[in-house]
């Protein structure tokens, strides 16, 4: 059955973070593009913190309609402060769905707040489309909530085939999933470059030599590998005397304590730099001029190879995860970082990482992504669905 529409359907898209708004960029093209969409933007999460640079300014800078937007995160990083922050976002969310017309919800990823604000769809009875889906980070409890996200959603765009493969182990029907590669790949080509005297200017980066770009964030299963991985790093950065630029950490549990340690070690530490937010021009640029990266984020997984940047991953937060060849895997003790270093700093694995060859697609994503709402939404298929068995 194919539901006529004489008006364009509008889908909803929750932006929780800097990160996730980078990658929903090229969607939005595509959706906007399409003769049947209307999209727009629901900001909660980070966007609306002051603890996180209050990034909702950069939201609307950005032209996209915004239907909604509240605060939803507390002001500590706690378990109990995550909770919390966790039953503000549905409330938050049922209380803009109630106040907003809308055919379908899209959310990406696996953040706390995406997938608590996702619950508020369910007694709307409003059909959701989720971006990469089946994918594993072991060490995260976001693990969890990705999975949950999938069981909540009803059309299902994921970057890779074994992604795909999880999602029907999930009992989720086949016509539902659609491998449409990564998104963020698709902004790579449409973002524009800073110069690195541009970047030095803007945002303080040594204006030349090699630099490391280090993106850490908490290992919210094992908060204890938090500390010992990141005070090996401090060691080995002091040992080898190698120039870093951090970028902060999310607002995850223990995230504004690891914040405040990585500002201590670069008050401390010569050569050492931390900003907040670049911006998705600043971060690709830095992706563009570092030797290396080091950490343990997605986008050192997700977009580093197509970069052609060598990445050391460090420890079980991004664990399970399909790496691409520019990615070595470290764990957080200083003999294995410095090993993984020095392995990133020679030609030969230099020379691998330059083919940027990416296991999560070729750039081609949003299209593809566009074309499964529009087709979602006009099959007239609605929020129902029946678990799909994998036969045996």
């Amino acid at each position: 059955m194919t539901t006529e529409r004489n008006t364009p359907w509008k889908v909803v898209v929750l932006t929780t973070s800097r990160a996730d708004f980078s990658i929903y960029q090229s969607v939005l093209r595509a959706l906007d593009a399409h003769p049947d969409i209307t999209p727009s933007l629901i900001v909660t999460g980070m966007h609306m913190s002051e603890d996180f640079g209050y990034t909702f300014t950069e939201v609307e800078k950005s032209g996209w309609p915004i239907a909604a937007s509240f605060a939803c995160l507390s002001a500590g990083d706690t378990a109990k402060d995550i909770g919390v922050s966790m039953g503000a976002a549905t409330q938050g969310m049922a209380q803009a769905l109630d106040e907003i017309d809308a055919d379908m919800l899209m959310v990406l990823g696996d953040r706390f707040e995406m997938a608590a604000a996702a619950l508020a769809a369910v007694p709307q009875g409003l059909p959701i489309c989720h971006l990469h889906g089946g994918e594993e980070t072991e060490g995260a409890m976001d693990n969890v909530l990705r999975h949950m996200l999938t069981k909540l959603s009803h059309l299902h765009c994921c970057a890779t085939e074994l992604a795909a493969s999880r999602i029907y182990q999930m009992g989720e029907a086949p016509e539902r999933v659609i491998v449409s590669g990564a998104p963020a790949l698709d902004n790579i080509a449409a973002v524009p470059r800073l110069s690195r005297a541009e970047l030095a200017a803007q945002f303080g980066l040594p204006a030349s030599g090699d630099f490391a770009l280090i993106t850490y964030h908490p290992v919210t299963l094992d908060l204890a590998a938090t500390d010992t991985e990141i005070q090996a790093l401090f060691d080995v950065i002091r040992e080898t005397g190698l120039s870093c630029v951090f970028t902060a950490a999310n607002a995850d549990t223990a995230g504004r304590a690891l914040n405040a340690n990585i500002e201590r070690f670069v008050a401390e530490t010569k050569g050492q730099i931390l900003i907040g937010h670049m911006g998705a021009k600043g971060y690709y640029s830095a992706m563009e001029h570092a030797a290396m990266m080091i950490g343990n984020s997605s986008s050192g997984i997700l977009e580093a190879a197509s970069f052609g940047l060598p990445v050391i991953n460090i420890g079980d937060r991004q664990k399970g995860r399909e790496v691409s060849p520019n990615v070595i895997t470290a764990q957080g003790t200083i003999n294995d970082l410095k090993t993984a270093i020095a392995k990133a700093q020679t030609p030969a694995f230099k020379a691998v990482c330059e083919t940027r060859d990416n296991v999560y697609g070729d750039g081609q994503a949003s299209d593809k992504i566009a074309s499964a709402v529009a087709d979602f939404l006009q099959s007239g298929q609605g929020p129902r669905k029946a678990f799909h068995r994998v036969s045996s």
